[in-house]
């Protein structure tokens, strides 16, 4: 088990590797870890209501777990309350953890967040379904589900 210190600076190593516009980038192991260990953390679940609906969602304290669509569906329409939601869900000061569906729209949240002051928003590597694998399927090469942490489907 990592503390709190050492997942922060992997995430700031990577950050700093990639010369990201965030405060950072955290595995899926490791974004569940900071979870457990930092109850005031909080994971932003930025993909739409039906991915929820239709794919699952993690399994953590429903204190720490948030929704905030950054595009609707159907049609991928830009949310346009994206700010003023995650402004309701949590504050500038909290760390925030950005997760989508393979880890795009999450690094658009991510930066968006930081431009809007906060200070402590992180991507979360390889979403929640992972990429493709050689068939066209997610959830078999990587992704919050593929790591094997907790989550509930349809």
């Amino acid at each position: 088990m990592s503390t709190l210190e050492q997942l922060y600076a992997q995430a700031d190593k990577r950050r700093t590797e990639n010369q990201l516009p965030y405060a950072g980038a955290l595995s899926p192991a490791e974004a569940f870890e900071l979870l457990q260990l930092d109850p005031a953390t909080r994971l932003v679940d930025v993909r739409t209501r039906a991915e929820l609906d239709w794919v699952g969602r993690p399994v953590i304290g429903d204190s720490q777990y948030a929704h905030v669509e950054w595009t609707r569906y159907p049609g991928a329409a830009p949310n346009q309350e994206f700010m003023q939601q995650l402004k309701e869900a949590t504050s500038a000061d909290t760390p925030v953890l950005f997760l989508c569906r393979s880890a795009a729209r999450s690094k658009l949240a991510a930066i968006a967040a930081t431009q809007a002051g906060f200070t402590k928003a992180y991507d979360l590597l390889e979403g929640f379904e992972g990429d493709k694998d050689g068939h066209g399927h997610r959830k078999t090469v990587s992704g919050w589900c593929f790591r094997g942490l907790p989550w509930i489907g349809t």
